[in-house]
């Protein structure tokens, strides 16, 4: 089971539940959310999660944040790893299977891709879209291009383990189950 360090501060407001490790000199703000219960989290030394973000562990996908990062207000991690020294702005959304490197700059409302990898020194812009592995940077109008990336990295398989073209209902079924009451 996870460990929180003498040395980090969790708000009282947070909730941090589950497999959480929280290195010396972190800090978690006020209503920042840290589920491990599917999945470990570890976030490293001087480490700042901001207010609103969520942070989700993964059985199959730990969330794995290094040192020196910054995890913006209304963030979402959500299986991912996150090198040293990377700034991850406001509403941000990373997903499962994704990797970011060492020195890179997720900006506002960027997102990383299920399966994708930015390289160390990245920068995403403001509401741009990265995906593949290599990750390639993509606007948002440049949707169709994207989707002929995206569509093989399989979202549906990566988070919700089913095929694609499976039923909401099913898929929603299996997501009720997971996240119900802990025994």
């Amino acid at each position: 089971m996870g460990h929180i360090h003498p040395d980090a501060w969790v708000s009282p407001t947070a909730v941090v539940r589950g497999d959480v490790t929280i290195g010396p000199g972190s800090r978690v703000l006020d209503l920042a959310v840290l589920q491990g219960e599917l999945g470990p989290i570890t976030i490293g030394a001087d480490v700042v999660v901001m207010e609103h973000a969520l942070l989700r562990g993964r059985a199959d996908q730990p969330l794995v944040i290094g040192d020196a990062v910054l995890v913006g207000p209304h963030a979402h991690l959500n299986g991912t790893v996150v090198e040293d020294e990377v700034f991850i702005a406001t509403g941000v959304s990373m997903f499962p299977g994704s990797r970011v490197g060492t020195g890179s700059e997720l900006r506002i409302r960027s997102i990383l891709h299920v399966n994708s990898r930015l390289e160390p020194g990245t920068t995403v812009p403001i509401g741009w879209i990265a995906a593949g592995d290599p990750a390639q940077l993509f606007p948002p109008e440049r949707h169709d291009e994207l989707w002929a990336l995206q569509e093989p990295l399989d979202f549906p398989g990566t988070v919700y383990g089913v095929d694609r073209g499976t039923s909401m209902r099913e898929i929603m079924r299996r997501q009720s189950a997971a996240y119900g009451p802990g025994e």
